[in-house]
């Protein structure tokens, strides 16, 4: 299948071009249907793509030396769009050029004038911030919304489900992934009006290719025994960081313990194999590229500190969604939930 190219801007993140233009390399090695669409300064992306001779039939330049800065205001950013390498990248698929935009950049400044330019879709009110977390499962589960709205009530929690369920029928295969809310505790007395409400317009929806069963406590999530958790931007965003503090907090403890003593050490050697799969499983790098959901357009978020092949992993998650049409899933899936909706309630006037 021949992929629309991706928009990449290459000014964003902490490291910049070069990290931004080997992660596409290193994107098109695994997948070299990739083609790239470059958004930054031209002769740092040229200098990059040097080393990347498998990027040069398949990459433009868009030059562009305007940056949006890791602590600048969206409000300051929006004035900015049409000069910015961030807000060229999406305005590439406002206008086509591109099927989807990849930065590491600011991330409420890529939130805004992603909304401003895309539009949400028909029948969704606020895009949400997906992402991928590992669990003790066989699938990762997705969070959302992770920052892009501080509060959210109760439609906007079911649309986060509808948006959420879709993004990981793609990514998990799971013909109704099991969606639950999150909250302070699993009782349907717990809570705020607006979880409480949100849960129970789930709970009597038909139509809807997701199974619900409820909320879920935060120390569940990587469990393994949910596939979409719903919540809003405030709690998502604390409960993402405390979950990446933690599995820090867990690596350094135990390099910490394999140094403090010769013994340890030789443990160290004994358990190598076990331990880099820990690693490698809690490395944020695997599960890279958040999702801006509910909008005209694929948008993904690459985490600011993202080596590489984080970036290549974010570049995936971009192609996979274009690949699987995710704004069509999604519309289909809000289209169902009117019906039903419709349907009932004609149901209800006839008695």
């Amino acid at each position: 299948m021949s992929l629309p190219r991706i928009a990449v801007d290459a000014m964003g993140g902490d490291e910049g071009v070069r990290v931004m233009v080997e992660g596409a390399a290193l994107a098109r090695r695994r997948h070299d249907q990739f083609q790239f669409l470059l958004v930054g300064d031209e002769t740092r992306i040229k200098a990059a793509l040097d080393k990347h001779p498998n990027m040069r039939g398949a990459s433009e330049i868009l030059h562009c030396e305007d940056v949006v800065g890791g602590d600048e205001k969206p409000t300051q950013a929006l004035r900015r769009a049409k000069t910015t390498s961030m807000g060229l990248a999406i305005n590439a698929v406002k206008t086509g050029d591109c099927g989807a935009a990849v930065s590491a950049g600011n991330t409420g400044a890529l939130m805004a004038m992603s909304k401003l330019a895309l539009r949400t879709m028909p029948g969704i009110d606020r895009p949400a911030l997906a992402a991928l977390m590992p669990t003790l499962g066989e699938n990762d589960v997705i969070m959302l919304d992770l920052g892009a709205n501080t509060e959210a009530d109760a439609r906007n929690l079911v649309q986060f489900a509808i948006m959420g369920a879709a993004y990981s029928r793609i990514v998990t295969g799971l013909q109704e992934p099991r969606v639950r809310i999150l909250n302070i505790g699993t009782e349907d007395i717990k809570g705020t009006d607006s979880l409480r409400d949100a849960a129970a317009q789930l709970q009597a929806a038909t139509g809807l290719a997701l199974s619900f069963d409820g909320f879920v406590e935060s120390d569940k999530i990587n469990r393994g025994e949910v596939d979409v958790v719903v919540t809003d931007g405030f709690s998502g965003n604390i409960a993402l960081k405390a979950i990446e503090g933690a599995a820090r907090f867990v690596t350094d403890l135990l390099k910490d313990a394999f140094r403090s003593s010769l013994r340890s050490k030789f443990g160290f050697l004994v358990s190598r194999p076990a331990t880099e799969l820990l690693r490698h499983h809690l490395d944020p790098n695997n599960h890279n590229g958040a999702v801006f959901l509910g909008l005209n357009g694929v948008v993904v978020k690459s985490h600011g500190s993202a080596n590489a092949n984080g970036v290549a992993n974010a570049v995936a998650v971009a192609a996979r969604l274009l690949e699987d049409d995710l704004t069509q899933r999604i519309a289909a899936d809000l289209a169902a939930m009117a019906e039903a909706r419709l349907r009932d309630g004609n149901g209800e006037r006839s008695k």
